[in-house]
């Protein structure tokens, strides 16, 4: 215990240092970060970034009278909570 005791007295009371647990916490973070870009580039890896043309494109263009689409599909929300009636 003496030995303890004469280390203290050594070590600069003004300066601090994060030590054997700080490494051991930053070291950890870069594992977990290493591991998830390794986890992105192989899942980016597998998208398949190929466009597929879209056939309604390829059509000409409906004049404004016609519309393509009945008029109560076009003033629903897309998915945005709106409520079903049935």
């Amino acid at each position: 215990m003496t030995h303890l005791v004469s280390f203290a007295k050594e070590v600069d009371e003004d300066k601090v240092t994060p030590g054997v647990l700080g490494f051991i916490v930053f070291a950890a973070m870069a594992l977990a970060v290493w591991a998830l870009m390794k986890s992105m580039n192989r899942h980016m890896n597998r998208v398949d970034f190929t466009q597929v043309p879209d056939p309604e494109a390829a059509q000409p263009e409906q004049s404004p009278a016609e519309p393509s689409q009945p008029e109560s599909a076009q003033a629903e929300p897309s998915g945005q909570g709106g409520k079903k009636q049935g």
